[in-house]
């Protein structure tokens, strides 16, 4: 087999959902999923003569070879995301030209059955986020209770907060998650408070640090005692803060505490694991198993969290996987993809025996399932995502859907 063409699709759903495609002599070709990024298919396609001629099914010689090429970027950065869509891609071409699933391909299947966890966002979450993280108007919003289009991700002024940040809210989302099924819960603590504004790696006051304590309670109190529920900062705070917040929530059954502080000072996300009485979970913004190695080494985090769509694809994802073993600590990935992305994180829960569970991001978006075309149940049924012997990743993007949901001046695979 020769690699023929590379093409990318972009779907405008609550981020940009970048496909890629790796197409084979024989006209059969392998779909991935690359993490949202400013002019990320032109990233994706600059990759094309390094790898058109070579043979798909030497999925880790041509994900060195990428490496190598963005090597002077300092082993991070946008080109990870490039890599890891073009490296799941490969490994789907070379599981439908095997015959095999991908999670044999990472070694084998421990789990039928991957176990989901519910991004619920704040207490009305539904939004569409740009690369840069600025909130948008889509047409599959309309009629839907999305508030602050116009707005940026980081907007935590006073000025927004309303009803959607409160107890009450957190607790009714909360319930009705777990009662779609869902045992496992994440809901976001860095949001509005009516007590001033909230600033990046910045410090709360005592009146904004019980308000989010607060909100942390509530929604693990709506719930019945085997949903477990997880709470994320987003990496705004300084460590005393972070602490503040994580003893705040002592004794409310929390599950784990994401992202406390800014990722790139593992020795202040050491700091926040030795003080707080909350498991700490973090890892999304790290890159290859070299990004996890410190924080794994100092103990920094009790869950490691890599986002499989940026990280470096799905046999990187294996290799922390693995380290984190050593350590003994649990897998919870990251996720905020398409179902092509969360049943490709799904391969790799399956083929790992310390994955905990894996992140769905996309509640209550409507192009999530159709995507994937008239299959005859939803991807993830009862809180889980059923991981079959199908060839390949095991799912297929439906065409028809992928052009109703295009981004606007993206095209659909074309050449």
């Amino acid at each position: 087999m020769q690699i023929t063409d590379i093409r990318t699709a972009v779907v405008a759903a609550n981020f940009d959902w970048t496909f890629v495609r790796v197409y084979a002599d024989d006209g059969t070709y392998g779909t991935g999923e690359a993490f949202m990024a400013p002019a990320l298919p032109a990233l994706i396609r600059a990759y094309r003569p390094l790898l058109l001629g070579e043979d798909p099914l030497d999925v880790d010689r041509l994900y060195q070879r990428l490496r190598w090429a963005t090597s002077y970027d300092g082993g991070g950065g946008f080109s990870y995301h490039a890599i890891s869509g073009i490296e799941t891609a490969l490994l789907d071409l070379a599981g439908k030209a095997m015959g095999v699933p991908v999670h044999q391909l990472l070694g084998g299947r421990h789990r039928d059955r991957v176990r989901i966890y519910a991004d619920c966002h704040a207490g009305d979450g539904l939004e569409s986020l740009g690369p840069m993280l600025e909130r948008r108007d889509v047409p599959w919003l309309a009629g839907t209770s999305a508030a602050n289009v116009g707005t940026t991700l980081f907007d935590t002024s006073a000025d927004v907060h309303g009803e959607a940040f409160e107890p009450a809210a957190y607790a009714q989302r909360a319930a009705e998650a777990a009662a779609a099924g869902f045992t496992m819960l994440k809901f976001d603590l860095d949001v509005p408070t009516p007590h001033g504004d909230v600033t990046v790696a910045g410090r709360l006051s005592d009146a904004q640090v019980a308000h989010v304590v607060e909100l942390a309670r509530a929604a693990c109190a709506a719930v019945p005692d085997q949903v477990e529920v997880g709470f994320d900062l987003h990496w705004r705070y300084d460590v005393e803060t972070a602490v503040r917040i994580a003893r705040g929530l002592d004794g409310s059954g929390a599950m784990f505490l994401e992202d406390p502080v800014p990722p790139d000072n593992v020795d202040a996300l050491a700091s926040v694991q030795r003080r707080s009485p909350i498991p700490i979970s973090s890892g999304e913004n790290w890159y290859t198993r070299q990004g996890f190695r410190r924080a794994l080494e100092l103990r920094a985090i009790d869950f490691a969290a890599p986002d499989l769509q940026k990280v470096g694809g799905l046999l990187e994802g294996r290799r922390i996987a693995d380290l984190a073993a050593s350590h003994g600590i649990s897998l919870l990935p990251h996720c905020i993809a398409s179902p092509l992305g969360v049943m490709a994180s799904a391969q790799l829960c399956a083929a790992v025996p310390n994955a905990i569970a894996l992140e769905f991001h996309a509640l209550h978006v409507p192009c999530f399932d159709e995507l994937l075309g008239d299959r005859t149940e939803p991807l993830i049924v009862d809180g889980h995502v059923n991981v079959t012997d199908a060839p390949g990743l095991g799912v297929e993007l439906d065409d028809d859907a992928l052009h109703r949901f295009a981004k606007p001046g993206e095209s659909v695979f074309e050449a």
